[in-house]
């Protein structure tokens, strides 16, 4: 046993202070529930009014997508795809070249593919995917932003830096994407504007 232990007036302090936290603690919930009452009997006498802020409409809603691992390429291919089509519409057009249904239209040394007005194409699985998880956050922006019928006007891959593989062998693939969805009435102003 140590000395603190047979010391009977260190015990003793020690227990006074235990006690006096103790009742602190007691004085601090004992506070904290008068004013809870006392709010309570505010609310009850004098209802204070909240004042509602409008919401402010917003005329376009943006998802970005940064450092993404997929071809640049491939990227642009996509973003003319899915360019001047509501997101509803566009999101369905990729899930059916998700299930290899139909085939995003490209351009340069690459075979033909069945498909109605087109040349050459690819069905591109992987950076797909990326595009419907961003264009389904579009969406739910748009829907708090209140758009109706919102149509994608931008769609712009850019190369992101590209990280070294293992041992600096192979360069990886990253883009950056920038969509942008209007709203449909605001388009059709827009270009009367600039008429």
């Amino acid at each position: 046993m140590t000395e603190k232990d047979y010391n009977a007036k260190q015990r003793e302090n020690k227990v006074m202070e235990k006690q006096k936290n103790v009742e602190k603690i007691d004085g601090a919930e004992m506070k904290k529930e008068e004013k809870k009452e006392a709010k309570a009997e505010e609310n009850k006498n004098g209802k204070k009014e909240r004042k509602i802020i409008p919401k402010v409409k917003r005329d376009e809603s943006v998802v970005n997508g940064i450092s993404l691992p997929i071809s640049t390429k491939d990227s642009v291919a996509i973003c003319k795809f899915i360019k001047r089509k509501s997101i509803d519409k566009a999101i369905s057009d990729l899930e059916e070249v998700e299930k290899l249904k139909k085939a995003i239209p490209m351009t340069g040394e690459i075979p033909h593919r069945k498909g109605k007005g087109m040349m050459s194409g690819r069905y591109m699985t992987k950076p797909v995917g990326f595009f419907i998880q961003m264009l389904k956050s579009l969406k739910a922006n748009a829907n708090m932003n209140n758009m109706e019928e919102p149509i994608i006007t931008e769609a712009v891959p850019n190369r992101a830096s590209r990280p070294y593989g293992r041992f600096g062998r192979i360069k990886r693939k990253r883009t950056h994407i920038h969509i942008k969805a209007v709203e449909k009435n605001k388009i059709k102003k827009k270009h009367k504007e600039k008429k």
